[in-house]
């Protein structure tokens, strides 16, 4: 049976598998903080590396914690006036 594999862990595992940069929603609290307020919340960097148990940024600064997210621009039609 296929495991789900999600938040941190996936990060890990795409570390793992090769990715280099991977946009994410960061927290030192949980997977579940990191996602809370992702309205005006600037906790989101691109993770670069996991090591000693800490996810590391481009800007060299350690998460405990690191959900991957998509992040992409938006057009007028994606909202409404």
């Amino acid at each position: 049976m296929d495991t789900v594999i999600v938040g941190s862990e996936l990060t890990r595992s795409m570390l793992e598998d090769g990715h280099q940069s991977i946009w994410c929603a960061v927290s030192d609290e949980s997977d579940e903080n990191a996602l809370e307020d992702q309205v005006g919340n600037d906790f989101t960097s691109r993770i670069v590396a996991f090591e000693d148990g800490q996810f590391y940024c481009t800007g060299g600064m350690p998460w405990k914690y690191a959900v991957p997210i998509e992040i992409i621009a938006l057009t007028r039609y994606d909202f409404s006036f």
